[in-house]
C-alpha cells in the first residue's frame, strides 16, 4: 500500500514555494480557534498545491510529455490542473461532459486549457480522457488520488505549523481523501491530532475505516460537488489507521448552518466542503483550552444563498450548546 511520509510533503513544500498563495491564518470567535483560509489560494481550492506539485515533479523527473497533462474534471481539480499547467508552461488537456455549465468552460479555457466535451455524463468524460492519455502520451492527473496530488495538499499543514506551532487539533473536511491524507502525514510528524469532518451521506474514509478497508458508499449531500467520493483512497485509510486521527460525521443542516455563519459573522463566503469541516468542529467539541485549526479547504460556490443574517446565533468556532 502506497502511504505518504513526512518527506513527501517537505519535497512538495519545496516545489511549491513562492508558486502558491502563502496560507493565511485568522482568529475565530472563540479563543484558541483558527480559520486556516485556504479558500484564498488560486483557483479558489487548496488543489492548486497538488496540481503545481504534482507537474513540477514530473518536470525535474523529465517524464512531462510535450502533450502536457490531462485530466477530466470540471470541478476545482481541473481548474487547478489548467491553472498550474498554464504556470509551469504546460499543456492541458481537460475533457468534461457536453452538459457542464458554460461558466466553468469559461474558466477552464481562461485558464488556457484545451477543454474537449464529451458525452453527457462524467464517466463518458473520463473514459475519453483515458483514451486521449494513451493515444498521445499525455500525463493523467486525477483530483486526489495519486501521491503527488496529496503531498502537495499537505503542504497546507507545513505552512499551517510554521504559524501556529502550538496547535493540538486541525479539522479537514474529507471527500476522496487527497487532502486528508497529506495534511494527516504532515500533522503526525508535528504530534497535531486530525479531525476527519464528513458528511454523514458522503462517508467513504468513515465507512473505510468501520469495515476496515476501502469501500463504496452512497453520495448524497449538499457537499456532494467537491466531497462526494464514492471510495476514499488507501492512502488515507492508512493515515487514519496509523495516525491521531478522529472521524466525524455532520448532517447537511449542519454544514449548511457553518457555511452561513462564516458569511454572517465573517464574511467568508465559502463552499460547503469548508462548512463541512467547521461543522465538523463543532461534533468534535474540542476540550477546555484545546488549540484548534479549521481548515477552510474552497471557494467555488454561487454566494446567491448567502443572503446576510440576523439571526443571533452561536458565535463561529464555539462549540454547541452543552456539548
Amino acid at each position: 500500500m502506497i502511504h505518504l511520509t513526512h518527506e513527501d510533503v517537505t519535497a512538495a513544500a519545496e516545489r511549491v514555494a513562492g508558486r502558491v498563495r502563502p496560507l493565511a491564518v485568522a482568529p475565530a470567535d472563540t479563543p484558541g480557534t483558527w480559520f486556516a483560509l485556504e479558500h484564498l489560494q488560486h483557483t479558489g481550492t487548496f488543489k492548486a498545491r497538488g496540481a503545481i506539485n504534482f507537474i513540477r515533479a514530473h518536470q525535474e523527473s523529465g517524464t512531462l510529455p510535450d502533450s502536457g497533462v490531462t485530466i477530466a474534471s470540471g470541478g476545482n481539480a481541473g481548474l487547478a490542473c489548467a491553472w498550474a499547467a498554464r504556470a509551469e508552461g504546460a499543456r492541458a488537456t481537460v475533457f468534461l461532459p457536453a452538459t457542464a455549465p458554460a461558466v466553468k468552460v469559461a474558466r477552464l479555457r481562461a485558464y488556457g486549457a484545451d477543454v474537449r466535451l464529451v458525452g453527457r455524463e462524467y464517466a463518458e468524460a473520463l473514459d475519453a480522457c483515458r483514451k486521449f492519455a494513451a493515444d498521445t502520451g499525455a500525463l493523467a492527473s486525477h483530483a486526489y488520488d495519486h501521491p503527488l496530488i496529496a503531498a502537495g495538499a499537505g503542504t497546507l499543514m507545513e505552512e499551517l505549523h510554521a504559524r501556529l506551532p502550538d496547535l493540538d487539533t486541525v479539522v479537514v473536511a474529507v471527500g476522496g481523501g487527497g487532502l486528508f491524507a497529506g495534511v494527516a502525514a504532515s500533522a503526525h510528524h508535528h504530534g497535531v491530532r486530525v479531525v476527519a469532518a464528513e458528511p454523514e451521506n458522503c462517508r467513504a474514509l468513515n465507512a473505510a475505516l468501520a469495515a476496515g478497508e476501502v469501500v463504496d458508499v452512497p453520495v448524497d449531500s449538499v457537499a456532494a460537488d467537491s466531497l462526494g467520493a464514492r471510495r476514499v483512497t488507501p492512502m488515507a485509510l492508512y493515515a487514519a489507521q496509523q495516525y491521531d486521527v478522529c472521524s466525524v460525521l455532520v448532517p447537511d443542516a449542519a454544514i449548511v448552518r457553518a457555511r452561513q455563519a462564516l458569511w454572517d459573522d465573517h464574511r467568508l463566503a465559502v463552499e460547503h466542503a469548508a462548512g463541512t469541516a467547521l461543522a465538523g468542529l463543532h461534533a468534535y467539541a474540542p476540550s477546555e483550552g484545546e488549540r484548534v485549526a479549521v481548515v477552510l479547504c474552497g471557494a467555488n460556490t454561487d454566494p446567491g444563498d448567502l443572503a446576510a443574517s440576523s439571526s443571533g446565533g452561536e458565535p463561529v468556532g464555539a462549540a454547541p450548546s452543552g456539548a
